[in-house]
């Protein structure tokens, strides 16, 4: 039953999907977590990207590569370290950045909305339950 509704859920989000997000921008939702991240976080490092993102090495360098042919973020070696790559949002990358934030707050609050205001608090609450769970298996 737990497993059926995770499906339900990835399927509903439209996680399943790897050329667009959630809310239905097209791009897909690892470099969508990666925008977000450098936004948050200007100029991380590649490798403080694949910490925060939980993935590889490998998979977050592909991922950079991508939005860098895009236009939307450019790497710099470290002045002091070399081997350190760090990623920076350009202007376009702003303004994509932007918008994925836009859409993504419009979508969420709309679900967020339709949940009966007395139930609302629950749900955060077994959410963060979740997710605990799920960071620690």
């Amino acid at each position: 039953e737990f497993q059926d509704a995770m499906v339900a859920l990835i399927r509903a989000l439209g996680l399943h999907q790897p050329d667009r997000t959630p809310c239905g921008q097209p791009i897909s939702v690892a470099e969508a977590h990666t925008l977000l991240e450098l936004s948050r976080e200007p100029g991380l490092s590649q490798n403080g990207l694949g910490s925060r993102l939980r993935l590889e090495k490998s998979s977050v360098s592909r991922i950079v590569t991508g939005l860098e042919k895009r236009g939307w973020v450019t790497r710099t070696r470290d002045g002091s370290d070399t081997r350190i790559v760090h990623v920076h949002l350009t202007a376009d990358g702003l303004q994509a950045t932007a918008t994925l934030s836009a859409s993504r707050q419009a979508k969420f609050e709309r679900i967020f909305a339709a949940i009966p205001s007395g139930e609302r608090a629950a749900v955060l609450s077994s959410l963060d339950t979740l997710l605990g769970v799920i960071r620690e298996a």
